[in-house]
């Protein structure tokens, strides 16, 4: 699909931001940007609709309204954290919400591209390929894992993405894993890493493009998108002290249980991409070349 029209939730959070603003440079498509905000986090000068996915009626109306070929779901909420604490939330927007737009999908029937995680396997035997069978420890796996299969059985045109720690620069959004790494270590903060969770770093604009490959080529099913190298955040870390010159001896290993994190995490995990790869031309950036791409981001 070289043209058409794709509705993008999430439009104000990382993953949101880039799309928008890689889709306008990097295509032909129609965009109308959607979030719970009011106004725009960044003015593309592309269409806004003001939008809670929660609510049922208004993603009916929403859809019907701006009758889309694509809805490219980009909204999630993915503290997994205070998923284990905030359940309810958790659920209505990573599992209900999902459930919405497949019924504005059917209604006016469009594809739905809905963006899935690693958190859906346990880390025993990663790295994963888009065929393993599931098995997700932490809440914040099971809602990821019950939109997928909310999909799977609902008879819509779908594909799913599924992806791995984002990095990357947004306006307004949360801190992710590079960026406080690098505000950190700016401050001359030591910091402690873990060594033993496994898995890729994935900068946001590699997402990004890969969705619009996913989008263009109009696949269905699902597709690995991550950054090219599969490694320990702690080494991830350590390629960031290179890029930036920090010093590493601020950064000491540590292992995950020492955090006391209320959700579990996948230690062995990652996400094989020769699917996507071969399919879609998807062609990510390994730590290294993403990382210098950020900093040229930053101006730095």
């Amino acid at each position: 699909m070289k043209t058409g029209k794709v509705l993008i939730t999430g439009a104000n959070g990382l993953l949101g931001q880039a799309v928008v603003s890689i889709f306008s440079r990097e295509s032909d498509l129609t965009l109308i940007q959607t979030s719970v905000e009011k106004d725009p986090f960044v003015d593309y000068g592309i269409d806004y609709h003001k939008l809670n996915i929660t609510n049922k009626e208004e993603v009916k109306e929403a859809v019907k309204m701006h009758s889309p070929d694509v809805i490219l779901n980009c909204a999630a909420f993915t503290d997994v954290d205070k998923c284990e604490t905030e359940r309810e939330l958790c659920w209505r927007l990573n599992v209900d919400a999902v459930k919405n737009l497949i019924i504005g999908s059917r209604v006016n029937n469009c594809k739905l591209v809905h963006i899935s995680t690693d958190y859906i396997f346990d880390g025993k035997s990663g790295p994963y390929t888009e065929t393993e069978i599931p098995n997700p420890i932490s809440y914040y796996g099971r809602s990821k894992l019950a939109s997928e299969n909310a999909l799977t059985a609902s008879g819509i045109n779908f594909a799913i993405a599924r992806t791995m720690v984002l990095y990357g620069l947004g306006v307004k959004v949360k801190p992710n894993f590079a960026l406080w790494l690098i505000n950190k270590l700016s401050e001359k903060e030591p910091v402690r890493i873990v060594k033993d969770q496994i898995g890729n770093s994935t900068l946001v604009d590699d997402l990004a493009y890969g969705l619009l490959r996913l989008i263009e080529s109009d696949k269905t099913g699902i597709y690995n998108l991550a950054g090219r190298d599969i490694e320990s955040r702690y080494d991830f870390a350590m390629t960031v002290c290179d890029v930036f010159s920090f010093d590493k001896k601020l950064v000491s290993s540590i292992v995950t249980t020492e955090l006391n994190q209320p959700a579990p995490r996948p230690l062995n995990s990652g996400l094989i991409t020769l699917k996507a790869e071969t399919e879609l031309g998807f062609k990510p950036m390994n730590s290294l070349d993403g990382l210098r791409l950020l900093k040229h981001q930053l101006g730095l």
